[in-house]
Formats: C-alpha cells, structure tokens, sequence
C-alpha cells in the first residue's frame, strides 16, 4: 500500500497502575488530521496447563471491566518491558494455580485489541505441572478448575467463556496436540 498514515503526535492523557491512555494525531492519506486512542500495554504472557489426566486447569476470577466471572486460562501481565514474557508465565502459572514447572514452550501470541491496544499476549504450554501453592496477589481471588478440553471448547462455542485469550490458547492447544 502506497498510501501511508503518519502519526504526528502522541500525548499522555494518563498513566494508570496497569496501562497509559494517550491522544495520537494522525495524518491522513488525504492530508487531513484526525485523532485516535491509544492504550499502552506492557505485554502479557498466558498458559494452558495441562494436568496428567489430560485436563487444562483454569481459573474462575471476577474481572471488573465487565462486571463478570470469567473463566479463564492463567494469565497475568509482565512486571517490567525487560522481563521476557516466558518469565511471567513460569511466575503467573504458580501464582494463579499452585503449579509450577520447568518447562514451557510458546504456544501462540495474539494481540488483544489492535484497534486501540498494543498488548500483546505470548501463549504457553506445559504438561508438566509440579503441585506448589497459589500465591495470590491481595486484590486476587481466583478459584482453580480443572475441564476437558472438549468440555471448554463447547463453552466457547456457547458463549461461556468470552475472554480472548483463552478461546485462542484453548484452541490452538487442541488443534496443535489433539488433532
């Protein structure tokens, strides 16, 4: 595509605890100047653990932006740009499920919501889970659950599980090493 958009300024509207919020001016292909929303994310990493009955765990927790339980696979938002998102998943598995393990392997990255959103979600793998303890932030209160892979993905196709993230990691984990 010849035609290009160009961004001619980005200001900071507000910087909260888990994203920014910023104004961007665009210049159109045709010259003129519009303005779009920004969020800036600082990455995020998920995983589909995989317990040795076949069965992925997942999480039930309430998330405010939509005012719902969800159920979800574990997930949790990295600590800094520098940490590599294959550190979170090792963190957020055991923090969210009281699992750990010593190997995962990239499953699949999406971004979430490209429209207004750089965040980006790196998706894990592991069959090898070793039982530790849940250590929940304060403002977490998750309950673990483990489902049948066919189980989950009839809940997707019925609209009970509505997060993203999870559709995807779901369904790439079934159509990479259940087909």
């Amino acid at each position: 595509m010849g035609i290009k958009h160009e961004r001619i300024d980005r200001t900071l509207v507000k910087k909260g605890s888990i994203t920014e919020y910023y104004t961007d001016t665009i210049k159109l292909p045709d010259g003129k100047l519009t303005y779009f929303d920004f969020v800036k994310h600082k990455g995020a990493a998920a995983i589909v653990p995989v317990d040795d009955q076949g069965r992925i765990l997942m999480v039930r927790q309430y998330r405010n932006a939509i005012d719902s339980y969800t159920l979800e696979i574990p997930a949790g938002g990295r600590n800094g740009l520098d940490e590599p998102t294959i550190d979170t998943a090792y963190r957020e598995l055991e923090e969210e499920t009281g699992y750990r393990t010593e190997h995962l392997e990239l499953l699949t990255s999406l971004n979430t919501t490209v429209a207004f959103s750089n965040e980006k979600i790196d998706i894990y793998y592991t069959n090898q889970l070793i039982p530790s303890h849940q250590h929940l932030d304060d403002d977490e209160f998750i309950d673990v659950e483990a489902y049948e892979v066919e189980e989950l993905v009839a809940m997707i196709y019925d609209g009970r599980i509505v997060d993203a993230k999870t559709m995807v990691g779901i369904l790439a984990y079934k159509n990479k090493y259940l087909s």
